[in-house]
């Protein structure tokens, strides 16, 4: 079994009687239940709803960051306003494309029922599905919808191809020859724990399209929360973190915008998530540069040390990120520049964290800091190209995760 192991049947025996002449007798204690540890091992935060498609089976591929002996699947109706049916999920190791790996298709239940209904504004989590997965495994989470439950929540920016058959409940096929469509969003799925992990617990990537990976190369996994995990992999199991990418391109630390707030989705995406020790917080570059601007960084401070304070009463130790440069961007000033760079000072003085990784001098062109190094950049002077999103990762001290 991996990692932490489940604790055996214990047998207490008892003595009774001591003198001579005197018989002894033994008794089974009640058998203590089984000790699971759930780690969380992928994540997609709720960026928006699409249109639904009722009648149509979404096949999303997701890629683990820790592996275990069973997994269970949050499914989201969060920001969905009519009751969401489910009358098939499943889950299955991939092969290519939206072909399952055979033998390992899975139907997940709820409850011991493989139908469920999620009401609006809320999560479910599948009762625990008997599926050995590796570290690094491609994942097909597979939700068919009967009807039509209103707009379906998602995370938009997914750099990754997922499939859909139009239509018809295709979930249980290890064939994907059903999936003649693809999308770069995932669909009703928003997270994925793995049962007795060889890891310590997870750590949260919390932010936004610098995190949620815009700017890496499609299908391949390089953005910095995927290569932090590739460097928690080589650590033993005592050290290990699962890795949750809760980035949503577009989103704001201090309002609305592209999803809820970071102040807003804090407990949904970060604090109520399986085995979280650390969050590493980036938010705030929206806030500076979208419109409205915010420009009193005692604004910033506030919404920093409110994180904190909420992550610690769950016993999270939380990093603070600096913000990278945008230098070139259409939505560039040096009003706006000047507020970053106030923002990265109080960051960097520690104030409201427990530590600090400073991004922003990992990435800054020397020769002028208000820019990325042009090895990093993806062309928009704000994203990162995959080399980019590596130095980001390589930057984490992984002393500060455990």
């Amino acid at each position: 079994m991996a990692g932490v192991g489940r604790i055996g049947v214990a047998l207490l025996v008892l003595v009774l009687g001591a003198g001579a002449g005197q018989g002894t007798a033994t008794a089974e204690a009640p058998a203590p239940a089984p000790f699971e540890t759930w780690t969380g091992s992928w994540e997609a935060a709720p960026s928006g709803t699409a249109a639904a498609h009722p009648g149509a089976s979404f096949r999303n591929v997701v890629r683990l960051s820790v592996g275990g002996d069973a997994v269970r699947v949050r499914l989201t109706n969060r920001l969905g306003t009519a009751p969401l049916r489910l009358d098939t999920v499943t889950v299955a190791l991939r092969g290519t494309g939206p072909d399952a790996v055979p033998g390992s298709m899975r139907t997940a239940t709820f409850g011991g029922s493989g139908t469920a209904t999620v009401p609006a504004g809320e999560d479910l989590v599948t009762d625990a599905v008997p599926l050995a997965v590796p570290d690094a495994a491609d994942l097909l989470v597979t939700v068919h919808t009967p009807g039509d439950s209103g707009p379906a929540t998602y995370h938009r920016a997914a750099g990754q191809t997922n499939y859909r058959a139009p239509s018809g409940n295709w979930a249980a096929d290890s064939d994907g020859a059903a999936y003649t469509t693809t999308t770069t969003s995932w669909y009703y799925v928003t997270g994925v724990d793995v049962l007795d992990a060889p890891a310590a617990g997870s750590v949260v990537a919390f932010g936004d399209s610098l995190t949620d990976g815009n700017g890496s190369t499609r299908d391949a996994n390089r953005r910095w929360p995927d290569r932090l995990a590739e460097r928690l992999a080589a650590l033993p199991p005592y050290r290990r973190l699962g890795v949750l990418n809760a980035g949503i391109s577009g989103n704001r630390l201090l309002r609305d915008d592209t999803g809820p707030s970071a102040l807003a989705r804090l407990d949904a995406d970060a604090l109520s998530r399986s085995g979280v020790r650390v969050l590493i917080v980036m938010e705030g570059i929206n806030d500076i540069k979208g419109t409205p601007n915010a420009t009193d960084p005692e604004a910033f401070e506030t919404a920093y040390r409110a994180l904190v304070t909420r992550a610690h009463a769950h016993g999270i130790r939380v990093i603070g990120a600096t913000l990278t440069p945008y230098g070139g961007n259409s939505a560039y000033t040096a009003a706006r520049e000047a507020v970053r760079q106030r923002v990265n000072a109080l960051i960097r003085a520690g104030g409201p964290f427990d530590a600090v990784v400073d991004f922003d001098a990992a990435v800054r062109d020397p020769e002028q800091p208000q820019r990325i190094r042009p090895a990093y950049d993806s062309g928009d002077h704000l994203h990162f190209n995959d080399a980019g999103l590596r130095a980001l990762a390589d930057t984490v001290d992984l002393t500060k995760l455990t």
